[in-house]
């Protein structure tokens, strides 16, 4: 169960109109062995019970500067992290809980992109701590990204819509450390590839496939 007190409505019903001096935000549990976890925005709660692997719906979140704590859910001690963002306006924007406890951060991801009526665009984050660094490719040996480390974004590309398979290789060689067949990219939208948990581990290391904001918002 999420909670968040913005306003929060299905995607495809924001228009243009609606954009206020704010962002719209949406928030990512990447951590792979922290628990399920409340945010808190200034002292307010802004989330309640993220589990790893979870992202938010968008929210809008005025312009400003937060400090952001994130407690275990149901406790308001101790906080895994205590940190400010600043929210500038008019963005989209996932924010991240990434890293191992004790060693908890935030990063931030912007969302925004010009969408191509006829492609799909597509990027990468990796967000695996203990992954090297890898290459994103298809089985036909097309490299779609190639030495993106830990807390690395990739620019988005454009690709003709459809199914895909996709492997994920340390850099450089031919070791397959994951494979992730019939992901359906459709046109006019955009995707970002999230690699995440841990190799060689539990949680194991897995990719999210979110539709992103600009597919949607202010369009």
């Amino acid at each position: 169960m999420l909670y968040c007190p913005y306003e929060m409505c299905d995607p495809y019903f924001y228009r243009q109109e609606q954009l206020q001096p704010n962002s719209f935000v949406r928030v990512l549990h990447a951590s792979p062995n922290a628990p399920m976890v409340d945010i808190y925005a200034n002292d307010n709660l802004i989330i309640k019970r993220i589990s790893y692997q979870q992202f938010t719906p968008y929210f809008q979140l005025p312009v400003g500067r937060y400090n952001i704590k994130i407690y275990p859910s149901g406790t308001k001690t101790n906080p895994v992290v205590d940190t400010n963002v600043n929210i500038p306006a008019n963005k989209i924007l996932t924010v991240a809980a990434i890293g191992q406890l004790p060693n908890i951060e935030l990063y931030a991801v912007s969302d925004m992109a010009t969408i191509n009526p006829s492609k799909t665009l597509i990027r990468f984050v990796h967000l695996s701590p203990n992954a090297p660094n890898v290459d994103i490719i298809l089985p036909n040996g097309t490299k779609l990204f190639e030495n993106v480390g830990y807390k690395d974004t990739t620019n988005y590309i454009a690709i003709n819509p459809g199914i895909y398979t996709v492997q994920v290789r340390p850099t450089g060689t031919e070791s397959i450390v994951l494979t992730v067949p019939n992901i359906r990219l459709k046109p006019n939208r955009a995707y970002t590839i999230y690699a995440v948990g841990l190799v060689g581990a539990e949680p194991p290391l897995q990719v999210l496939i979110p539709l992103d904001g600009c597919s949607y918002i202010g369009r």
